[in-house]
């Protein structure tokens, strides 16, 4: 006896059998929720409130605003019945109401491909801007900010500067929805040449130089992730408000009120109040050589109080202009054995090296790297 042959089965994205139902997808509109959603498809009143008490499990309803994208799966005889009701909450994560012999919820997320890509730039204004000139993502001057924040000083950034960068997008379907992760990069920054490989064995997740040591500082060479240096440490400055000359112990960052303020170290809040000439500050104290001391803040971060303990990179507060000061900026202060400093000519030790157990791991993926790294084109210039 031969059998026959069962026609194939196809799956939707969302993992149901597409050919079972006709389905309308739609926008949320402004002032809908999803009881008016649902109502439209003939789902009653009892039905609904059911419906709410189980998605408080995977999605508070109260958060559907306008633009957001639904799907109904209705079944295909002459009176449509909602089987499946469909809620993408973001790009990547969706909910579904299931009608059957009782009603049930599900949540899941949409697939997810990652593509490994490469970027190179010359730098002419700021990092940002060349970005944007290429129509490469936004989000890749973050990343690189964030792994390079020990080794670049992105207020400093000058013209001739270069870039090359190995990456990771995610993908649902052809829309991108954001960075994976950086795998390799080198930056030329005032004549110096860095390179930096991400690195992930056991406990270990960082970026290290060719020779295994680390690119992560004691500390962060900015207080921001961006803006610009608006005035320098100097023995002698004439004051913005009393227009004396007096010392001015610190570097000024200027950025937009309300950018956020990051340690630059590890450490404990010993000071967070205000004064009539620091305003809102912050003073944190890293270890029995050195403090650092943040002032003008709009506000503090929350939980921000003697005592705190904060981790490198962690928000403290937010930029303002609160005491003497006459735009919204950060003055950041940095102390070294009790001794206010310039900390733009500090050079300060790097953090944990890699452990010599972990280079016969790291220099064959050091050395791929480094051979991609060095065939990609800068912009106008051929491959090495």
């Amino acid at each position: 006896m031969v059998e026959e042959d069962l026609p194939d089965t196809y799956y939707d994205a969302f993992g149901l059998e597409e050919e079972m139902f006709h389905t309308e997808s739609r926008t949320v509109r402004s002032g809908q929720t999803l009881s008016t959603i649902l109502s439209e498809y003939g789902v009653g009143a009892g039905s609904i409130d059911r419906i709410a008490g189980l998605l408080q499990e995977v999605y508070n309803p109260r958060r559907i605003r306008g633009g957001q994208t639904y799907h109904c799966y209705l079944s295909t005889d002459s009176l449509p019945e909602l089987k499946h009701f469909v809620f993408e909450t973001s790009m990547l994560q969706y909910f579904i109401v299931h009608f059957q012999d009782s009603i049930s919820v599900s949540q899941g997320q949409r697939e997810v491909h990652t593509h490994s890509r490469t970027a190179s730039g010359v730098i002419h204004a700021s990092l940002w801007n060349t970005l944007s000139d290429q129509n490469l993502p936004q989000e890749l001057a973050i990343r690189l900010s964030e792994v390079l924040a020990w080794e670049v000083d992105f207020y400093r950034i000058q013209a001739g500067d270069s870039f090359k960068v190995i990456y990771q997008e995610n993908y649902v379907d052809d829309t991108y929805v954001g960075m994976e992760k950086i795998d390799a990069v080198f930056f030329s920054h005032r004549g110096r040449d860095i390179y930096g490989f991400h690195f992930v064995q056991d406990s270990i997740d960082g970026f290290f130089h060719p020779n295994g040591d680390n690119l992560r500082k004691v500390f962060l060479k900015a207080p921001l992730e961006f803006g610009r240096i608006s005035s320098r440490f100097s023995h002698s400055r004439v004051h913005p408000i009393h227009r004396d000359r007096r010392p001015h112990y610190g570097t000024d960052y200027a950025a937009p009120h309300g950018t956020p303020i990051l340690a630059v170290g590890d450490g404990v809040v010993t000071e967070a109040r205000y004064t009539s000439g620091n305003g809102n500050y912050v003073r944190l104290r890293h270890n029995s050589v050195y403090d650092t001391q943040y002032l003008h803040m709009s506000r503090f971060a929350s939980g921000i109080r003697p005592g705190t303990q904060v981790k490198q990179g962690e928000v403290i507060g937010y930029v303002g202009s609160t005491g003497l000061a006459t735009g919204p900026h950060v003055c950041f202060r940095f102390w070294k054995n009790g001794q206010q400093v310039d900390h733009l000519r500090e050079d300060f030790p790097s953090a944990d090296p890699l452990p010599e157990a972990y280079l016969p791991l790291f220099e064959p993926l050091r050395d791929r790297y480094l051979q991609q790294l060095d065939s990609i084109p800068l912009p106008g210039m051929s491959a090495v």
